[in-house]
């Protein structure tokens, strides 16, 4: 599936290159083309058996929509009255579930806006609502899309999104949405999730949440050695621990970077470190979004500017000096990165044991952090040497996966491991062993 930005008209003097200050909810930018061009590259694209996922904001609009010029009531907005009074979000979401929230707090982040170009829709009015339901069942009916990714989903009335999304779900029960719920808190996304007990008697019904806590736990991890407690990858275990807070583990979204976040590689070329965290991505129990580029190892860091971290792929374009579709305009160590990903992807397509497995992690040994996935009888061992060094780690450890077996296949060098008394492996290496 593919996920971009907001392609909807934003028809602003300023503020809103990335798209997410809509002026036309039923219109394509025109910098993008119109609305029939969206729908045929839809059809095609499911012509080749890849969906679409179209990115929604039902938090705030654009600025200069015509609802700010003339607005259809005096509630449409929350705090409307911004230019003599301008109450900004604080951005902290925890009002939500924090059982000791101030009214204040709660209101502020809430119903303040997110930017001054982005005035707060009052979903509370029955009207503001209605517009917005009917308006996410349009594009599904009108452009196929397959699948909605919600921004800044706890920012909007929680009310109004449960009852959105229970709509959703009655009228479309096999369509997802995955919310944007920032916060690095494993109890935090798992209370947004859909007939999570946390929560209760209140039901977001919302299928997928975003995993921010193995995202933050596996940059941090990047730049640490791998100990048994709490350092490098053993943090991203210590974050899987608590996935019996989540209705639905295997309905989490998980990512290393995406558009809101620094590069994974920084400004930097570790590539052992980005494919040994992308083993992880996509072999544990998670749906995995990867961000563009990074098969060619694209840079870029926030503080620079968010569009350093959004910067174009070279090629494409009859005036690039470069390009990265062909080996031939990658260099040796992007074609590797390449290729890395062109492998585990093919294999993982289809993959019922990572689509549909259970899974069994073990605490870290040697710096060596391990997980299997099995399903039907098949299983799939993930070994992940996280530190930067030569490390050997006892098979013992591991019997009641590795049972009577006396060798494996590692799908990622191809080559045969051989299970002795104990495992050499080598700094930063990666092994995903098929049993």
């Amino acid at each position: 599936a593919l996920w971009f930005t907001p392609v909807l008209e934003n028809n602003m003097t300023g503020g809103s290159y990335h798209g997410y200050a809509t002026t036309d909810y039923y219109k394509v930018d025109p910098r993008f083309g119109t609305n029939e061009e969206y729908k045929r590259l839809i059809e095609k694209s499911h012509a080749r058996g890849i969906k679409i996922v179209m990115d929604m904001i039902f938090n705030h609009c654009g600025v200069e929509h015509v609802w700010i010029k003339d607005m259809p009531s005096k509630d449409w907005f929350n705090n409307p009255d911004h230019e003599k009074n301008f109450v900004q979000t604080s951005f902290k979401l925890t009002p939500h579930i924090d059982p000791y929230a101030s009214k204040f707090d709660t209101h502020q982040m809430n119903d303040g806006w997110f930017v001054p170009t982005m005035p707060d829709l009052n979903q509370k009015n029955p009207h503001v609502y209605r517009y917005l339901v009917q308006n996410s069942f349009w594009w599904i009916e009108y452009a196929d899309i397959d699948g909605i990714r919600m921004d800044t989903y706890p920012y909007a009335d929680y009310d109004a999104m449960s009852h959105w999304m229970k709509e959703l779900n009655e009228e479309y029960p096999n369509y997802n949405t995955v919310g944007e719920t920032w916060v690095t808190e494993p109890a935090y996304t798992a209370w947004w999730q859909k007939d999570s007990k946390l929560s209760a008697p209140k039901n977001s019904n919302l299928k997928t949440v975003m995993d921010f806590s193995f995202f933050d736990k596996i940059n941090i991890a990047k730049n640490e050695q791998t100990e048994t407690w709490f350092k490098g990858l053993d943090r991203v275990y210590n974050s899987f621990v608590y996935d019996f807070l989540y209705p639905n583990p295997a309905s989490v979204l998980a990512f290393i970077e995406n558009h809101d976040t620094d590069r994974f590689l920084g400004e930097g070329d570790n590539l052992p470190m980005l494919k040994q965290a992308s083993t992880l991505l996509l072999t544990t129990r998670r749906i995995p979004q990867l961000y563009y580029g990074t098969e060619i190892m694209m840079t870029g860091v926030k503080h620079k500017s968010d569009g350093y971290v959004r910067k174009d792929f070279p090629g494409g374009w009859a005036d690039d000096k470069a390009t990265a579709f062909t080996a031939n305009g990658r260099s040796k160590l992007q074609n590797d990165c390449y290729n890395f990903y062109k492998t585990i992807l093919n294999w993982r397509k289809g993959n019922e044991v990572i689509a549909k497995g259970s899974m069994v992690q073990f605490m870290v040994q040697n710096g060596v952090y391990a997980y299997a996935r099995q399903h039907e009888g098949k299983t799939v061992f993930v070994m992940l040497n996280g530190t930067d060094a030569e490390t050997s780690v006892p098979l013992k450890f591991y019997k009641e996966i590795l049972k009577e077996n006396k060798q494996g296949k590692d799908i990622l060098s191809g080559r045969t491991i051989t299970f002795s008394e104990e495992l050499k492996m080598v700094a930063r290496e990666s092994l995903v062993i098929e049993l």
